[in-house]
C-alpha cells in the first residue's frame, strides 16, 4: 500500500503521476507549503528534509522523487514502466533518470530561487542566468537524444523517467524559451500529455497550466 505525501505541480507531480499510470492503489495526503506544513515536526519524522513528495510504503517513508520512481517502478515491473536490469535499456535509463535529477533538476532551485544560489553578496540576476543556461543547455541535450527518432528518453517505450523528465519540462512553462520550443521535445510532450493518467493526474491536482 502508498500513500503520497504531495502538493499540487511539485515534485511530488512526477511520483502521483507514475502511481497512477501504474494502477496501484494509494492514497494521497496533500501537504499545505503555503503554511508550512512541510516544515512542522510531524512531517520532518517523515521526510528530514521538510520537502515533498515523501511515499509511505507499507508505513516505511521514502523520499527524493527520482528515488520514489526507481522504487515504485521496478516494485511493479510487470506494469513495463522499468526495463530489466543489466539490459542496454536499463543502462540508459539510470543515466537519464541520474542527469536529470543531479543536473537540470538543480538548476531550477536556481531559476526559481537565485537568491539562494547568489548567497549573501551574492548577484541573484547572475545566478539567474547561469541556471538559464544550464538548464537549456540540458534541453538541448534531450531534444537531441529525443530526436534520434527512439521515441522515448531512454528508448522506444514509455518507461518511469519519462514521468521526470516531462515533469521538469512543465517547470519550463513560463521561462523565455520552455522546453517545448525544442521540436523534438515538443512533439514528446505532446505525446506524454495524450496518455489518460495525465489528465487525471491534473483533474486531482487541481492544475490548468499546461493542460
Amino acid at each position: 500500500m502508498y500513500t503520497l505525501h504531495y502538493a499540487a505541480g511539485a515534485a511530488s507531480f512526477a511520483p502521483h503521476w507514475l502511481l497512477i499510470e501504474l494502477g496501484v492503489e494509494h492514497q494521497l495526503v496533500r501537504v499545505d507549503l503555503s503554511a508550512g506544513e512541510h516544515k512542522q515536526p510531524a512531517y520532518l519524522k517523515l521526510n528530514p528534509n521538510g520537502v515533498v513528495p515523501t511515499l509511505l510504503v507499507d508505513g516505511q517513508p521514502m523520499w527524493e522523487a527520482a528515488a520514489i520512481l526507481l522504487c515504485v517502478a521496478a516494485r511493479h515491473r510487470e506494469r513495463g514502466l522499468a526495463p530489466e536490469v543489466g539490459t542496454l535499456e536499463h543502462m540508459t535509463y539510470l543515466q537519464w533518470m541520474v542527469h536529470l535529477t543531479n543536473t537540470l533538476q538543480p538548476a531550477f532551485i536556481g531559476w526559481f530561487y537565485p537568491e539562494r544560489l547568489a548567497g549573501q553578496g551574492g548577484d541573484p540576476e547572475a545566478a539567474k542566468a547561469a541556471a538559464r543556461e544550464r538548464i537549456e543547455s540540458g534541453w538541448e541535450r534531450i531534444d537531441a537524444a529525443l530526436a534520434s527518432g527512439q521515441g522515448y528518453l531512454a528508448g522506444s517505450r514509455l518507461l518511469a523517467v519519462d514521468f521526470m523528465a516531462t515533469m521538469l519540462m512543465r517547470w519550463s512553462r513560463n521561462m523565455p524559451r520552455p522546453a517545448t520550443e525544442w521540436p523534438a521535445i515538443r512533439d514528446y510532450v505532446s505525446r506524454m500529455k495524450t496518455l489518460p493518467s495525465f489528465r487525471l493526474l491534473y483533474e486531482r491536482e487541481g492544475l490548468t497550466e499546461w493542460a
